[in-house]
């Protein structure tokens, strides 16, 4: 059994400098998904080499599809088609990834052969009916844990297009029966209650897929076909959050945070952070593959308590670790509601993020949707992450405001989605000191 990481971060006062962010998590996963089952030869650019995005590249060479080893965030893909799979002689290990597991979900409901996807004890927790019945609705054949947890046990089946109304916005089950849908007979549309990431929608555009968009819902038709094409991953925003929250806390900080997708699906964390008085500025603005890009500034602004927008919610889901320590550096109470989401991620992260602030003495009131938290003095102490990458992360910026040191426990799993992370923070200016 591997020792568990240890981050010990002494305070810092100020974060400066120009860097770049590791490639986005969520197009990476996707760009592998929809290169292996194109026609002809994907090239990526910008792959993150995290453990989650590896862990779908290994999941896809394992069902014959030719990959090259990433060098510096560029690979190859040697696409099969939309048919080409073949049955995996073991199971598929999602690793702690669940937009992996969810999405592959519905691609392998589709496919002529049995399969088996599992991942580590964190992503065998976490609720998977929610892509699994729309998925038994469209006929598929899937077993899971009595829970409604991982392993996923899927039979083959014939699929027909449905109309599905998204109980909660959710871009893993937008993504998943979008997957399905491209073997579904008939049409799948998917209509969401508010808007989420559309990272699958311009992903099947750039791969010559017709779909048909409406103001909150997504048709796909059976009967077509992936192109391959080339492909640039723009750093990925959630990572950015954590930089942007540390530059906006710190007294003296000036940094710019380069290429980083801006997707209008995404930018909850940067609406949130302005409208609580935050000096964000785009220097450039540009587009990738269909996706907006931009060099984004940001310097030191004292920052303010506000209610959160629910609208803003879907738009931000993975960077509100990140917006708790904002919150907690904040004159006045900031309010979250809306986000029960939060408790099904890798943590509860209201919870873990909860009993994290509590530690470092700032108050705070739990909602079952939601956290309340008053701006205050940060102090020092050991947080357990719970094994939760962002929660690790989030609370490693804290320092940045912190009276005295925070020691993080359980630091493995931040390699998940941003390999290289303790290095770029020191690079930036924060005291990190990694204990294996």
């Amino acid at each position: 059994m591997s020792l568990k990481k240890i981050f010990q971060v002494a305070p810092s006062r100020v974060l400066q400098g120009s860097i770049r962010v590791p490639g986005d998590k969520s197009i990476s996963h996707r760009s592998i998904i929809m290169g292996a089952i194109a026609e002809g030869t994907t090239h990526i650019d910008g792959f993150l080499e995290g453990e989650d995005s590896l862990a779908t590249l290994e999941a896809f060479r394992k069902m014959g599809v030719e990959i090259s080893e990433p060098v510096n965030g560029s690979l190859n893909i040697q696409g099969v088609g939309l048919h080409g799979l073949q049955v995996p002689v073991q199971p598929l290990d999602m690793g702690n990834s669940g937009t992996a597991m969810r999405l592959l979900c519905g691609l392998l409901a589709a496919q002529n052969f049995p399969s088996v996807l599992v991942g580590d004890e964190s992503l065998s927790s976490r609720p998977m009916r929610r892509v699994t019945d729309p998925l038994r609705l469209m006929g598929a054949k899937i077993e899971l844990e009595d829970g409604g947890t991982a392993p996923i046990r899927i039979s083959p089946s014939k699929l027909t297009g449905i109309n599905y109304d998204m109980p909660v916005a959710s871009a893993q089950v937008k993504s998943c029966l979008l997957l399905a849908g491209l073997y579904a007979e008939g049409a799948t549309t998917v209509t969401e209650p508010a808007i989420c990431r559309n990272h699958t929608e311009l992903m099947l555009q750039g791969f010559g897929y017709p779909i048909e968009l409406a103001a909150n819902k997504v048709t796909i038709r059976d009967g077509g076909m992936l192109k391959a094409c080339a492909i640039d991953i723009p750093a990925d925003i959630s990572s950015a959050a954590f930089f942007l929250v540390g530059a906006c806390i710190a007294p003296g900080s000036d940094l710019i945070l380069k290429h980083v997708g801006i997707n209008p699906t995404r930018v909850g964390v940067i609406n949130i952070l302005r409208a609580m008085g935050a000096n964000i500025e785009y220097l450039k603005q540009y587009n990738v593959g269909g996706e907006a890009v931009a060099d984004i500034q940001v310097r030191y602004a004292p920052l303010h308590g506000i209610d959160i927008p629910v609208d803003q919610v879907p738009l931000a889901i993975d960077e509100f670790p990140a917006l708790f320590i904002a919150a907690a550096c904040a004159a006045g109470t900031t309010t979250l509601s809306g986000a029960e989401e939060l408790r099904v991620k890798e943590s509860d992260r209201i919870q873990a993020m909860a009993d994290g602030l509590m530690t470092l003495g700032v108050e705070h009131e739990v909602k079952p949707d939601g956290i309340i938290i008053t701006g205050s003095t940060i102090g020092g102490g050991v947080i357990d992450s719970k094994g939760d990458h962002r929660i690790a992360m989030a609370f490693t910026i804290a320092a940045l405001a912190a009276e005295r040191e925070i020691t993080i426990l359980d630091c493995n799993n931040v390699a998940t989605s941003f390999p290289g992370f303790a290095e770029l923070v020191q690079s930036c200016g924060i005291d990190l000191k990694v204990v294996d």
